[in-house]
């Protein structure tokens, strides 16, 4: 996951950087820090985005060279 992605998935849930952190349980900083790319954060905080973003409905996609993207899960998925 990139950073991009991290911000344009708060952006189809509507999320704040802050309501990411308590759903990933991390600390703001972290978060922040990584989608501003002050910083490498661990594996396992890129994880923990990952994972709230998904179970909040995001589908991450890495499609043949086309860049990577999100978009929302259906409703039926």
């Amino acid at each position: 996951m990139t950073p991009a992605q991290s911000r344009a998935a708060r952006a189809l849930l509507d999320w704040t950087q802050p309501t990411l952190a308590e759903a990933a349980q991390l600390g703001l900083s972290t978060v922040v820090d990584f989608e501003k790319n002050r910083r490498i954060v661990s594996n396992e905080a890129i994880t923990a985005i990952r994972q709230a973003l998904v179970a909040a409905g995001v589908i991450f996609i890495d499609q043949n060279g086309n860049g990577p993207g999100v978009r929302l899960r259906d409703r039926q998925d």
